[in-house]
């Protein structure tokens, strides 16, 4: 590193030396210079990666020896972690699957919160649909998010604030939430909207979820209220034969749940704002 700066000052010590040169010399000596300038930003960049590698590794050393000093014990707690996620994520499908599946014909809700979220839709009919026999509020994702996006638009996030203060309200502070997204059946193929993380339809439906219960969040709906899945295309509500069936499978539903909440609250760190994705929007490329 030390040479590589050397070299890059005495081209530039070269250049005040000579009282006189040719073009052809200057011009080559300007090119020599930029491309040791260039050797010199590369090698700074993979001392860099090196270095944010080597602390990787470290920390995963860190973790096998406070594990026990054993890969084994390390392997058995990531297997126990896993176990425990997917428990928690068969109680929510089972909730889930028996609120979609079990309509009320007075709907679930008390007939007050059931009237205010009703209001609520027919306020914001573009993004909101209500179904009170189910307790669902139903976010339109052509609406709520840009095109392989998984970022509130800014529309939505105003809606979404005002939907926490229903949640917060003494009529339903007390309910547990579930928020699930859902996604049409063609495949994520925007190279930009992959590199941005969304990697396929499962990942792009559970990142919308997330987005909508962050929104939620930065709006103090606790988080222990909360559970998150995300669905793909493999629970459509509309044949995805047509543009207008898959519109209405583009969709983020919460469902509101009369059951309390019986776990306590766990600190929550403040919610980073979202970066807003480059995605290429064009219809064509769909996702």
């Amino acid at each position: 590193m030390a040479r590589m700066r050397h070299l890059v000052g005495v081209v530039a010590l070269g250049l005040l030396s000579f009282g006189c040169v040719s073009q052809e010399k200057y011009t080559a000596l300007q090119i020599e210079r930029d491309t040791l300038a260039q050797q010199l930003g590369r090698a700074q960049g993979d001392a860099n990666a090196a270095r944010a590698e080597a602390a990787s590794y470290k920390a995963t050393l860190d973790s096998i020896r406070n594990s026990g000093g054993t890969l084994e014990a390390l392997v058995a707690n990531l297997q126990q972690q896993n176990a425990n996620l997917q428990a928690q994520y068969d109680e929510l499908n089972k909730k889930y699957i028996n609120a979609l599946n079990n309509p009320m014909p007075g709907g679930p809700l008390p007939v007050p919160l059931s009237n205010e979220l009703q209001m609520f839709a027919n306020q914001n009919p573009d993004l909101v649909e209500f179904d009170a026999q189910r307790g669902m509020v139903k976010f339109k994702s052509d609406v709520t998010f840009a095109v392989g996006d998984a970022t509130l638009t800014p529309k939505a996030r105003e809606v979404i604030n005002r939907f926490a203060t229903i949640l917060n309200s003494p009529n339903a502070s007390s309910y547990e939430l579930l928020v699930a997204g859902h996604t049409d059946n063609a495949p994520v193929n925007n190279p930009r909207t992959i590199q941005a993380g969304h990697k396929n339809n499962w990942y792009l439906s559970a990142h919308r979820a997330i987005s909508v219960a962050e929104g939620l969040f930065a709006q103090k709906v606790a988080a222990n209220r909360v559970g998150v899945l995300g669905y793909a295309d493999q629970r459509p509500i509309a044949s995805n034969a047509s543009e207008s069936g898959k519109q209405q499978n583009r969709r983020v539903e919460v469902l509101i749940l009369p059951t309390q909440v019986r776990s306590a609250p766990v600190a929550q760190p403040s919610t980073p704002k979202q970066p807003t994705a480059n995605v290429d929007t064009n219809p064509a490329l769909n996702k």
